[in-house]
Formats: structure tokens, sequence, C-alpha cells
């Protein structure tokens, strides 16, 4: 999904932007995108794993059924 801002600028009086001004939930937005990428660079060398042994190991664990 792409997100789409709504970004206000504040300017000085050379009329360079200083400031921005986005709606709370759009903030919001990003700052779970920030949170969300920095948990896959934290994970990044992390062991991957297939999607079957993902599901075995679910279904083992008993959080998937047959």
């Amino acid at each position: 999904m792409a997100n789409i801002l709504h970004p206000q600028y504040i300017t000085n009086e050379a009329g360079e932007k200083t400031a921005v001004i986005l709606p709370i939930d759009e903030f919001q937005e990003l700052l779970e995108d920030i949170d969300d990428l920095a948990a896959v660079a934290d994970r990044r060398s992390e062991p991957t794993v297939s999607h079957e042994a993902l599901l075995a190991a679910l279904k083992s664990d008993g959080f998937l059924s047959d």
C-alpha cells in the first residue's frame, strides 16, 4: 500500500521551508513504518526459514491445524 502524505509547510520570511505539518494519522503511520524498518534491519542477519518449515513448526506447536 502506498502512503500518500498531505504535508503542509511552514516557511520563513524568505519563503524557505523550515518545518512540516502532517495530519496525526499520517505521522503515526510514518512512525510505524520506521519501527518496521528498524525491526527488519535488526533481524537482517538472522537465518531464514522456509515456508514449509514455518508451517510445520506452527502445526507442531498447535497454532495451525492440519
